[in-house]
Parts: C-alpha cells; sequence; structure tokens
C-alpha cells in the first residue's frame, strides 16, 4: 500500500474515533450498532484495516455522519466547494488535543448552527 493511501486510512481512523469520542459511543456500542465487530473497528480506527464503503456506511450511519463526507476523505466521491471548507474546519476541531470531547462537540455543533448545516 502506498504511504499515502496508508496516512489517508490512518487520518479517516483518527476522524472516526474522535466522532465516535464526541458522540460518547463505546467501541462495543458501535459494534452492536453497525454490526461489525469491536476489533475490527478498532483496527478501522487505527488505520490497519481498510473497510469496504458498506462498512463505512455503516460506521457513518452509527455515528449520525453523512457517509459522503467519509467518501470524499477517502476521494472516492469529488469534492465540492462549501464541503471541503466545512470538512476542514470539522477536521481541525476533531484534532485539536487541547479540547475534550465534550468541547469538540460543542464547537463543531455551533459551527454547524452557524453555517446553516443540520
Amino acid at each position: 500500500m502506498a504511504d499515502g493511501t496508508q496516512q489517508a486510512w490512518e487520518d479517516l481512523g483518527a476522524f472516526l474515533r474522535a466522532q465516535r469520542q464526541m458522540a460518547q459511543v463505546s467501541l462495543r456500542a458501535l459494534a452492536r450498532i453497525t454490526k461489525v465487530s469491536d476489533s475490527y473497528l478498532s483496527q478501522v480506527e487505527r488505520g490497519l484495516y481498510q473497510p469496504s464503503p458498506e462498512v463505512l456506511r455503516a460506521i457513518a450511519d452509527g455515528l449520525n455522519l453523512a457517509p459522503d463526507e467519509l467518501f470524499r476523505r477517502m476521494g472516492w466521491l469529488p469534492q465540492t466547494g462549501a464541503p471541503a471548507l466545512y470538512s476542514g474546519v470539522m477536521d481541525a476541531i476533531a484534532g485539536d488535543e487541547a479540547l475534550s470531547p465534550a468541547q469538540k462537540s460543542a464547537l463543531m455543533q455551533t459551527y454547524k448552527a452557524m453555517v446553516g448545516d443540520d
């Protein structure tokens, strides 16, 4: 696997872990919701395994994320103007280690409210 592709999977895994933590959903609870084993989900979050589009969609649904956002992150769908900026802001918030999960969630909700995204 190319280094860029591996990095993309690691970045996606970190994003998914941050989203799960902000939603205050345990790995086991997400496994029950998605019908995917918790060990598999753990490997996805660590960037060790590349899930199929179906599994990625199940994870997105379980975390109340738009599957298209995850597919765009992986380059499976073309980027559009506004969502790319939106994703960049969400990435910055999710990746800020100085913020607690509750603070990240509050900032994301505030940003969504300000830009009119549901």
